[in-house]
Formats: C-alpha cells, structure tokens, sequence
C-alpha cells in the first residue's frame, strides 16, 4: 500500500501547495480523501485520475476540503465510455452536498449531452453517509470510519485504510479525541492536519486565532501517534505553511513527542505504508 500526499496545503492559496487531499494506493485501487483545490492537477502527476478511482472519502464538508468535488464528478464523467458512478463516503451532510454540486453543473451537464452524442448518461454519484464501523471493501481492503472533534464542524470523520498487515489511518482536521485513538491504535502510519499555534497564536488576530480551538497543533498530532503505536507521523494542511527550509522546526517539534519516523509533507511526497521511510 503506498500513500501519496496530493495537496498538503490550507484554505490559504499557496502557488506550492495543493488543497487537503490525500491517495491511498491499494489493492482494491486508488482511494482519494478529500479533495481541496488541484487536487486532479495533482493527481495527474502520479498516474491518477478521477475515472479510476475507487471510491472518494470525505472527513467533513469544511470548503477547503471539498473544492474540487465538482471537478471530480465532471472529470470522471466526460473520461468515461460507459457509466461510471462515483461512489461517495463521508459524514451527515454529504449527500446535501453532493446534490448541490450536481445542481450546480446542470448548465454544462446539459451543454456536454447536448454535444456528445456518445455520452448519453448524466454524471451518478453513489452517497454513503457514515460515522462509525466499516464502510469500504474490497480485495484485501478494508476501510473503518470514527468520529472525530472539528466542533463546531458537526459531524466529521477519520478513516482507516487496512490492506492486509499494512495500514494508514487519514485523520482530517480534528483535536485529539477518542475517535481518532481508536483509528489509529497500532497503525502504520497516521496523516494528520496540523497547525503551528506557536506561530499562530502572537498574531492576535481573532480571524487566525479562532483556528486554534478546532485544529490539532504540531505536538497534539504527535502525542496522538505515540500514544496509539503508530509508526510514521505524516504532517499536511500546515498552517501556516512553512517557508522553504524551515520544516526541520515541524520535524523537531513532533520529535519532543513521538520517536517514530515524522514526514513533513509537500505535494506528491510518496510513502510506503509499512515500510521505513
């Protein structure tokens, strides 16, 4: 199983960071969560794409998290020769979401059948809502939702992704929280959102400030990690995003904490699950 980071990078545009998303490469096939801004620009750098997805997993409806839906469910659409539907899990909501989108593409929906007179079937989506216990298999591959705590974002998700003896366990943006210790116990490998609130919290400024409350910090994610057994620490949706040569702060702030392997992502970092790094 390998992980490969698409976008590690925030709600705040950044020319080398790519929106939240992450590839898990399996034996049941490419599984994508979620998918922030470029995320099939991205995508396509490492052979994937959005007609060959297996499945594409939601941890919350946050913007940030969820920008390229469209994109997706278009992209996979136009590339296909026969239907195609793309099968959805995330928290309550999603549905609603996935629903607006649609809506949202009428317009060009109609315009591309319209144009095509081969492509004679509208874009599908098959929505599972989900929150706890398993909701993905597959060939050796099994993926398990929990809770998590993003409040006041209500309901979020994790999920881990076993493929045989190997694991990953993709958390989204949460605090620490029972949820994510029962995904992560004994993981390979866990990718979790962080935030510097070192850097953060002298801005005083209450629209950064705010963030603070429902974000796990540098040190959160790692204490986590330990805490369960886990093997790597991948760090992603850094806020804010560490100027060039200055992850080794990242890496030494999760190492006060956690004596596994820490990654500090960039775009299209690959990993092998299981394996050193």
């Amino acid at each position: 199983m390998q992980t490969i980071v698409l976008g590690s990078g925030s709600p705040l545009p950044d020319p080398s960071r790519a929106g939240p998303a992450t590839l898990v490469r399996t034996t049941a096939g490419d599984l994508l969560f979620d998918c922030g801004r470029g995320v099939l620009m991205r995508a396509a750098a490492v052979g994937a794409s959005a007609g060959a997805l297996a499945a594409l997993f939601l941890t919350h409806l946050h913007s940030d998290h969820i920008t390229d839906l469209n994109d997706i469910v278009t992209s996979r659409w136009v590339t296909s020769f026969q239907p195609s539907p793309l099968s959805v899990f995330g928290p309550a909501g999603t549905a609603s979401v996935v629903t607006a989108v649609e809506a949202m593409l009428e317009l060009d929906i109609g315009y591309r059948l319209a144009h095509h007179d081969d492509l004679d079937w509208r874009p599908s989506t098959d929505v599972v809502e989900c929150e706890r216990g398993t909701v993905f298999t597959g060939a050796d591959v099994r993926v398990t939702a929990a809770p998590t705590d993003h409040a006041p974002v209500r309901p979020t998700v994790g999920f881990r992704v076993d493929d045989g003896s190997a694991s990953v366990v993709v958390a989204g943006d949460t605090v620490p929280c029972a949820g994510l210790d029962e995904l992560c116990s004994g993981a390979d490998m866990l990718v979790h959102t962080v935030i510097r609130r070192d850097l953060i919290e002298p801005l005083g400024l209450a629209r950064l400030t705010d963030v603070l409350d429902y974000h796990s910090s540098v040190e959160d994610a790692a204490r986590t990690a330990a805490r369960n057994g886990v093997g790597t620490l991948v760090l992603t949706h850094l806020v804010p995003a560490p100027p060039p040569g200055t992850e080794t702060e990242w890496e030494a702030l999760a190492r006060e904490h956690f004596d596994g392997t820490v990654v500090v992502a960039d775009d299209l970092v690959t990993l092998e699950v299981g394996a050193a790094t």
